[in-house]
């Protein structure tokens, strides 16, 4: 059986949608216009949603700040479809005037949300504001609520953020069309793996998903939902970009076409010709040495506040327990799994840094760095001592940006990242063969989580509940303020 369709294609698909790029967090428009340069004469389409929290907080050090003057002057730009995901649902229920022109400004255009455990009165608010949608929905209490408010619902599966299981029970024949299946932060390997969008249809289907109302929420829906009303469908009108499955169970791709021409087949591109997105022009990891000297943490109290991570989540725990102290200073404690965690800032050398406890990453000795670390990304590290952390973060500032883990001063496994602290420029199968390497040092060293790097990274996000850490310090999510760490 054949079966055509827009969307649901493996490697590569024909076309992308970013809701956020990590990339503009470092860069701003430099990072825009480098991410849309990349992304040209390429056999698919990539369309890109400009951010609207840039930084996320005033709680972060971010390495640029994008106002709405700077997203007005992009809008028009070709292959920009509106505004993502608006994370400071603080400010929108506050009426800051400068978040508010970040929504007005789209005109009509998608806003997506970012709204984690948002309900009641402060919902409505946020949506009678000028926003579409969410993608944060972990629970289907949450999701009812957003969907009966009006809300698309965006069902998120990514590497660590497993959602789908739970959200697909609520999606019913009246509902669906308010549905759209989508990604979130997964790793080169599982990408390689298991494919992409066409995965997230063979897990909606192995839920008892029918087929055709899987493959609706991958294509039609999202297509519908960001205005693209040439595309999503075969018919006469739409663009003939589309993909042909060897079986609707499996959802094997077998071919993908695009503008009516074969662009990929049995899994492989064919050969193409792109243009050269361009050098970064500038280097985005500028640490101050001397704040590396100052991971110390002195006693000041019975009780601390300690991140306790959530498997397979991005929220966190708030946790209060006993330190372990030696010599008047905090330390960490493997028989609790209590590690020392900091932030170091990275864009401009200011040596700010912010210093704290997690629990959940198993590590019995060593340090991890990366600076992959949503949404500012500067340089998240957790460790046993404090030696080891300081040649963490001294390993990725050598590769200019990337991952790294260190016991006894050695470091045993690296992940360069040198666009932006961010990307790089090799082939997906090498970076995913390092970030395993990366990942297999970090369990040797106990670590038990399945995506040591993408949980770390999710811990510097303080948009999202409830206990975070940024350059400035500990961030109680709830409150929407920095706290002190000991109770």
């Amino acid at each position: 059986m054949l079966l055509f369709f827009f969307l649901m294609i493996r490697r590569p698909p024909r076309s992308t949608l970013f809701p956020y790029t990590t990339l503009f967090r470092s860069l701003g428009i430099e990072g825009i216009n480098y991410m849309l340069r990349s992304s040209e004469n390429l056999p698919l389409t990539i369309y890109i949603m400009l951010p609207s929290c840039v930084p996320a907080t005033g709680m972060e050090t971010s390495g640029a700040e994008l106002t709405s003057g700077d997203l007005a002057l992009m809008l028009p730009r070709d292959r920009v479809l509106g505004i993502a995901e608006m994370m400071n649902f603080p400010g929108v229920l506050a009426a800051d005037r400068e978040v508010l022109n970040k929504i007005r400004i789209a005109e009509g255009r998608r806003v997506d949300g970012h709204a984690p455990g948002l309900t009641g009165k402060d919902l409505a608010a946020y949506i009678a504001a000028g926003i579409h949608s969410d993608h944060e929905c972990t629970t289907t209490a949450e999701a009812r609520e957003k969907l009966r408010a009006g809300m698309f619902i965006m069902v998120r599966q990514g590497s660590t953020e497993k959602n789908l299981k739970e959200l697909v029970s609520i999606v019913t024949p009246e509902n669906s069309r308010q549905f759209m299946l989508v990604s979130d932060d997964c790793n080169p390997g599982d990408l390689l793996e298991q494919g992409h969008v066409d995965y997230l249809v063979r897990l909606a289907i192995g839920e008892g998903l029918p087929p055709m109302t899987a493959i609706q929420m991958a294509t039609i829906n999202t297509a519908a939902y960001f205005g693209l009303s040439d595309t999503g469908a075969v018919a006469p009108g739409f663009k003939a970009d589309f993909a042909v499955l060897d079986d609707l169970e499996q959802v094997t791709v077998s071919r993908v076409i695009q503008g009516g021409k074969v662009v990929a087949a049995d899994g492989r591109v064919l050969p193409f010709v792109s243009g050269e997105p361009g050098r970064m022009v500038r280097s985005t990891v500028n640490i101050d040495y001397k704040s590396l000297e100052r991971l110390d943490i002195r006693a000041a109290g019975e009780k601390m506040k300690v991140i306790g991570i959530v498997p397979g989540q991005i929220v966190t725990e708030k946790l209060v327990l006993a330190p372990k102290v030696a010599g008047g200073l905090v330390v960490a404690d493997t028989d609790r799994d209590l590690l020392k965690i900091a932030v170091v800032e990275r864009h401009m050398a200011s040596g700010n840094i912010g210093l704290g406890f997690v629990r959940g990453m198993g590590l019995r000795d060593g340090a991890i760095a990366t600076s992959v670390a949503h949404d500012s990304h500067n340089i998240i590290v957790v460790g046993i001592g404090d030696a080891d952390m300081r040649r963490a973060v001294l390993a990725v500032e050598k590769e200019n940006g990337g991952a790294a883990v260190v016991v006894g001063g050695e470091v045993l496994a690296t992940l360069p990242l040198p666009v932006a602290g961010l990307m790089s420029t090799h082939p997906a199968a090498e970076v995913a063969a390092a970030a395993e390497q990366v990942t297999g040092a970090a369990r040797g060293l106990g670590c038990r989580l399945e995506h040591p790097l993408i949980a770390l990274s999710f811990l510097a996000l303080p948009v999202v509940p409830a206990l975070k850490i940024t350059d400035r310090g500990l961030v109680d999510v709830e409150s929407f303020q920095l706290v002190g760490l000991f109770q």
